[in-house]
């Protein structure tokens, strides 16, 4: 990350269901005023926070702004009420009502560019099935509920009951039940496992770059052939030595990736020299 300090955060509020809930986000290069704009939605755990700072990285190597957001119920938003239970269309809600209202309540008028892992790249998918993106980028993005994954996520809430999981998850959440609890139920819910995004992500236009770890314990080289199946203008990474979180397994590579897709798809290309300070 260039510079020695994260940039500040801040919170605004949006109407969702009928109730205000504030949103906590953080802007990267301001900077840059005319540059494209990236969004970042974070994974089914995730937060501002758990991004760490790849997202400032990124912006960085390909010389755009980036907004970073934490969705309700993580990070330092606004957590889920504890009866609040989410529906099997959870994803299809925070795409269709969640991300429009927060860009309309910051201004944003461009055409964003979309970064997404795993929940937060089904999101961009599904934001994208309706709505203008100029690219998408989705990491470990699930299509379709695989047994893998629900293998996974049961041995995460086994985890979260016995061991230090919690409070490791505590760093990134000011309510961690409520994040943790939130995703992990819904995943677990039998009423889920027929999910699946394929159809809706057919009207996708724009420009789409899909990575998947090829040791990722979430998800198979499935749900992004799948993509492919539907979106002919897909391109696909299949990473080696990596498992869910490119960002974290395979930065360097990740970046060059994503540097190379932007510039294909980019009026304004750049230089493909990355270089991460340490």
């Amino acid at each position: 990350m260039s510079g020695t300090a994260f940039p500040p955060l801040a919170w605004i509020d949006i109407d969702w269901q009928g109730r205000a809930v504030r949103i906590e986000h953080q802007w990267l290069n301001t900077h840059r005023r005319d540059a494209p704009l990236l969004v970042f939605l974070h994974e089914g755990l995730g937060s501002v926070a758990m991004w760490r700072d790849y997202p400032q990285q990124l912006c960085d190597a390909l010389k755009v702004r980036g907004l970073v957001y934490s969705r309700p119920g993580y990070g330092q938003s606004t957590p889920r009420d504890p009866d609040e239970h989410w529906a099997p269309d959870f994803m299809h809600r925070q795409a269709h009502e969640v991300l429009p209202a927060l860009l309309d309540a910051l201004g944003v008028k461009q055409t964003p560019w979309l970064v997404g892992h795993s929940d937060g790249g089904s999101i961009s998918l599904l934001y994208a099935s309706r709505h203008r993106a100029a690219g998408l980028i989705v990491m470990a993005p699930h299509i379709v509920v695989e047994a893998v994954s629900i293998t996974r996520i049961g041995h995460a809430r086994q985890a979260y009951k016995d061991t230090d999981l919690r409070a490791r998850l505590k760093r990134y959440h000011a309510d961690v039940d409520s994040a943790f609890w939130g995703w992990n139920n819904i995943w677990l819910d039998p009423s889920f496992r027929t999910w699946s995004i394929e159809e809706d992500i057919s009207t996708i236009t724009c420009p789409v770059l899909a990575i998947q770890g090829m040791d990722d314990e979430y998800g198979t080289l499935a749900q992004i052939k799948g993509i492919a199946q539907q979106l002919p203008q897909a391109q696909l990474l299949e990473l080696a030595n990596c498992g869910h979180s490119p960002h974290r397994d395979q930065p360097l590579a990740l970046t060059q990736a994503c540097l190379s897709f932007f510039n294909a798809h980019h009026t304004s290309p750049i230089s493909h020299h990355v270089h991460f300070q340490n």
